[in-house]
């Protein structure tokens, strides 16, 4: 038996993004966003709605970095989607981490959250089922301390998901399976 329920941005798990741009001043500016997805191997997209600081500051800079957010810092990476940079222009100041100027792209890396894409910015779509912004990822890179063998090691990573239907928080840590391997069982 299956129970009806109200209809949410549902798909679980969805991620915990953090997309860091420069302000006007040069200071720094992050939010949190759960609707971002890769549409290709290096293009990102974020549903993210005009009106949001970070998709001014993308526009006028034409770059963005986005980082998986971690468990490790959850506190921070939830003041980032609480806090909006049109009224807390401080805000990254205020979280305590630190951040390099990418080499690739006009934005910052934050340095604690292990995961970072350095984007371009190619476009804003603004229609009633736009995605928002579009951007070429440039280079990604994982801090030391998530790789093994070459190679991200995910439970290393100890990435966070939002849920939709609690808003909670969860970890993204044990792999549970092989994947284009395990439904080879059923053919």
């Amino acid at each position: 038996m299956r129970t009806q329920i109200k209809t949410t941005e549902a798909i679980f798990p969805m991620p915990v993004l953090m997309i860091a741009t420069y302000n006007e001043d040069g200071t720094i500016d992050v939010m949190n966003a759960a609707w971002g997805t890769m549409v290709d191997r290096d293009v990102v997209a974020l549903n993210l709605g005009a009106d949001h600081k970070t998709v001014k500051n993308i526009k006028a800079r034409k770059a963005f970095t986005v980082s998986i957010a971690d468990a490790a810092h959850l506190v921070e990476a939830d003041y980032f989607g609480i806090a909006s940079g049109n009224n807390t222009p401080d805000k990254f100041a205020k979280s305590g981490m630190t951040a390099t100027k990418s080499e690739n792209v006009d934005a910052p890396i934050i340095n604690e959250f292990p995961l970072c894409m350095e984007c371009e910015f190619i476009e804003y779509q603004d229609s009633q089922y736009g995605l928002g912004v579009i951007g070429k990822v440039v280079k990604t890179t994982a801090d030391e301390s998530v790789m093994k063998d070459g190679k991200v090691d995910i439970s290393a990573v100890n990435a966070i998901a939002f849920d939709p239907y609690t808003h909670g928080y969860y970890k993204v840590t044990e792999r549970v399976g092989e994947a284009f391997s395990d439904g080879k069982k059923l053919k």
